[in-house]
Order: structure tokens, then sequence, then C-alpha cells
């Protein structure tokens, strides 16, 4: 055999992957790598805020009140005499923990109805997906009022609480995903083998899925985020000291016409994170759909 006859044999060999040609053609795709970028350094500065704040969380100068942009304080300060900076910064802790931990407990939940429903089939299918259907029906903000009212309100609550809203478009994602995967030889082979059901969804039928729950997760991200933001701008998610995007917002409306900047900075943090993670979700579509690629 040749060297470039073997050369080529080993290149056919090697191949490439799924997530390999994803990567080269999510590169190519401007827009997903910007909100890629400012997500992580969302998620940096987020991890890194009680150092890299200017300010302690809880310092406050009523004397000084709410301040324009200076040199002192980049953003301004608020009512209170807060820097608000500081406060963004460590308002996007919890804005983005409440994104990825509820959007986390919907992963799960949703994930595992889903394959539930879609592997096992039949009157157990019927009735999972029913249920499915009456909870679409449930207006979830109320379901979501109801259990801040009955049981109080806490971060924790709040997480699990949004999550609990939020699996079931996964859910219905999930199940068909399951159904087309169901008949493939692979699973077939792995039936054969006699591996048991909950083996089979979890080793073979998930990881055979991940392309469609990564994208709906980062599409799902930003979702929360704006559904605490608007829980909060109501007075029924993150409660003080504790602070939020969110919360921030709702306190800067109240005083938009005196100080400007307090609706400003943060909206402008919300918003382009949003972006960011819709940007990233639709180009992670289009890099796992290979169908629909060019190449």
């Amino acid at each position: 055999m040749t060297t470039d006859a073997h050369s080529e044999v080993l290149t056919a060999e090697q191949g490439t992957s799924l997530w390999k040609d994803a990567w080269r053609r999510l590169r190519k795709n401007r827009l997903a790598l910007f909100g890629l970028w400012v997500l992580l350094l969302f998620v940096i500065i987020a991890l890194l805020t009680p150092w890299l704040a200017p300010y302690a969380h809880d310092a406050q100068n009523l004397d000084m009140g709410a301040t324009p942009p200076s040199a002192a304080h980049w953003l301004g300060t608020d009512i209170f005499g807060r820097d608000l900076l500081t406060q963004i910064m460590y308002g996007g802790r919890i804005s983005l923990a409440v994104g990825f931990v509820a959007t986390a407990v919907a992963l799960v939940i949703g994930v595992t109805w889903g394959a539930v429903a879609g592997y096992v089939g039949g009157r157990v299918d019927a009735v999972m997906m029913r249920l499915v259907d009456i909870l679409y029906a449930l207006p979830f903000m109320i379901f979501i009022v109801l259990l801040m009212v009955v049981f109080g309100r806490n971060l924790l609550l709040l997480f699990l609480a949004i999550g609990a809203v939020e699996w079931l478009t996964m859910a219905r994602i999930m199940r068909g995903q399951v159904q087309s995967l169901r008949q493939q030889e692979f699973v077939e082979a792995a039936i054969s083998l006699g591996l048991s059901p909950a083996t089979i969804v979890r080793r073979h039928l998930v990881p055979n899925a991940l392309g469609p729950i990564i994208v709906y997760t980062t599409l799902t991200i930003p979702s929360v985020m704006l559904l605490e933001a608007f829980l909060s701008f109501l007075g029924l998610g993150v409660q003080p000291p504790a602070t939020s995007w969110g919360l921030l917002i709702s306190y800067g409306a109240e005083t938009m016409e005196e100080y400007p900047w307090l609706l400003i900075f943060p909206g402008a943090a919300l918003t382009l994170t949003l972006f960011a993670l819709n940007f990233l979700g639709d180009g992670l579509r289009d890099a796992l759909d290979v169908r629909g690629s060019g190449d």
C-alpha cells in the first residue's frame, strides 16, 4: 500500500464526530460566538463578584443618595447611596443562578418524563402526555404565585417553582426524540443483550437526544431569567437584602424620571444576557441540525 493510500485510509478511519462538526459550524456563526463569549464573561464576573466588586454589597451612604455615573461610581448610585455597579454584579449572580438552576430542574423533570413516556408508549404514554396537556392549559403564572404565597418567598422555592412549570415543552421534545430512536438498530441490540429499560434510556436514548436537549436548554435559560425578572418586578421574586436584575429594574422603574440610570444599566445587563443566550441557542440549533447544514 502506498503512503498516500495509507494516509487516506487513516483519515477515513479517524473521521469526525457530530460534536466536532457542530463546533466547526458554530465557529462560523459570529452572533452565536458573540453570545457564547458574552455569556462566559458574565458567568466569570458572577463567580468572581466578591473579589471584583468595587464596594461591599451592603455598603450605603444615605447622605449621598442617588447620584449619576462618576469616577468614584462608574454607573452611579441608587437612592440609598449604594454603588449601582456593585448591585448589578451581585444581582447578576442571583439572576444567572435562577436561570441555570431552574432550567436544570426543568431539564431533569422534562427529560425523565418524556423519555419514560416515549419509550414505554401505549396507555402509559397517553396518560402521561394528557397530564402534560392539562398542565399546559393552566396559567403557570398563577401556579407560581400560589406556591410563593402558600410556602413563603425564598430563593430555593423560586428555583423549584420556576423549574416546575418550565419542563412541559422539554417533556414533549424528549418524547418525540425517544419515539424516533426507539426503533433504531442499536436499541434493538441493547434489548437483545438483556439490558433493562432504565439502562437503555439512560445509556442509549438520552445521549443520542443531547442535541435538541442542549438547544432547548440554551433557549429556556433566558425565558426563566425573564420570568424571574417579572416576578421580582411584581414583588414576588427575590427579596431584599438579596438582589437580582429584576429587582433592580423594579426599583429603577419607580424612579426612572428622576434617576434614569437606575433603570438603564440593570435593564441593559439583562437585555445583553438574554440576547447572548438567544444568539447562542439559535447558533447551536443550526450547528446541530445536520440536515440543514450545507456542508
